[in-house]
């Protein structure tokens, strides 16, 4: 580009002639150049500017008076100015850089990623931040494999920003501490609850549903507000609700929680765990994902696949950047591995 404004520039006095004064129009060159290029280019274009300045001043005869000084001193003030930008800008970059590197390993240890398998099951994850060039916001999701059987949290925080994702490291910190202490699924919500208790102020709340593989072809759940699973078997589509919805954790802590409810869970079969921002998504006319009716996308044999064409197909069905965090843990129940111990690979 600052080439390209030169070459115009000088065309153009060339063909107008001294008259028309076109020739402080080649410090666009250098300017150009230290919004978009190096310390080292500018001073480079700069240089470039200068002589042709000098040229093209000497061809119009403006020497002989103050304009081609004039000029001269124009495009020496404009390079300046640019080299200064570049060098500023540069740093900036270079801090960004180094925030940005931060931040992911931040997101990493926060939101980290699930096992490919674990015993019988195979799991993928997905997650999509409404936050612009954010991994991670107020959606947060765990597997862990304890001594007590395969336990999954996925759960929403209120609001969004920094705030949201301190909450979502509280929670995560406490359900990977008591899914391995708590020998059964209630105590290891009742310990998240009074964890929240104590972090949370005000009325602000965590959805979240919470699983327990067992051994016996099976799925205990407690829900604390969240949106019913899925579970995908022999071509049908079930939401298993509980009888009773308890209230989030940060709200709840004095109704009991909720009752634990199981759910059939064979092999061959899927177990999806969503965050409202899927099903909440809406289209340019207002209706909501239908969720259950895109389960036949989860037919593709590699789970991670098949949640990514999920993922591809709510984004379409969005049009456009999503309003609201949308976390995805799909489960599959591949039937290999039963009786063992239960690694993570």
């Amino acid at each position: 580009m600052p080439v390209a404004v030169m070459t115009v520039v000088a065309a153009v006095d060339v063909i107008a002639g001294p008259g028309v004064g076109f020739l402080p129009l080649v410090s666009l060159g250098p300017a150009f150049a230290g919004l978009v290029g190096g310390w080292r280019r500018t001073a480079s274009i700069g240089v470039v500017a200068l002589l042709l300045c000098i040229g093209l001043g000497t061809y119009d005869g403006l020497f002989q008076g103050r304009r081609g000084f004039t000029a001269m001193a124009s495009v020496a003030g404009v390079t300046g100015v640019g080299i200064a930008a570049a060098v500023t800008r540069s740093r900036r970059e270079a801090e960004l850089a180094s925030v940005r590197s931060i931040a992911e390993v931040a997101q990493r240890v926060l939101l980290r990623p699930v096992p490919r398998t674990a015993g019988a099951l195979q799991a993928a994850v997905s997650y999509t931040s409404a936050v612009a060039e954010a991994r991670i916001g107020g959606d947060l999701y765990e597997m862990v494999a304890s001594p007590h059987g395969i336990r999954v949290i996925v759960g929403d925080v209120q609001g969004k920003g920094l705030a949201a994702v301190e909450t979502a490291a509280v929670v995560l910190g406490a359900f990977r501490e008591a899914a391995h202490d708590e020998p059964d699924l209630v105590g290891v919500g009742e310990r998240l609850e009074r964890s929240v208790a104590r972090e949370l102020q005000g009325e602000k709340f965590v959805t979240a549903i919470l699983a327990e593989i067992d051994t016996d072809h099976g799925v205990v759940f407690l829900n604390y507000g969240h949106p019913a699973p899925m579970v995908v078997r022999n071509g049908r589509v079930d939401f298993p609700e509980p009888q009773v919805y308890a209230l989030p954790l940060g709200l709840g802590g004095h109704d009991g929680g909720p009752k634990p409810y199981r759910v059939d869970f064979a092999p061959g079969e899927q177990l999806l765990l969503y965050t409202d921002g899927v099903t909440e998504a809406r289209d340019a006319e207002g209706a909501f994902y239908p969720l259950g009716e895109r389960a036949e996308l989860l037919q593709e044999p590699d789970a991670e696949r098949a949640l990514a064409i999920l993922r591809e197909d709510l984004v379409r069905h969005a049009d456009g950047p999503l309003h609201d965090d949308a976390a995805m843990l799909l489960l599959r129940y591949h039937g290999h591995g039963e009786g063992k111990s239960v690694p993570i690979t």
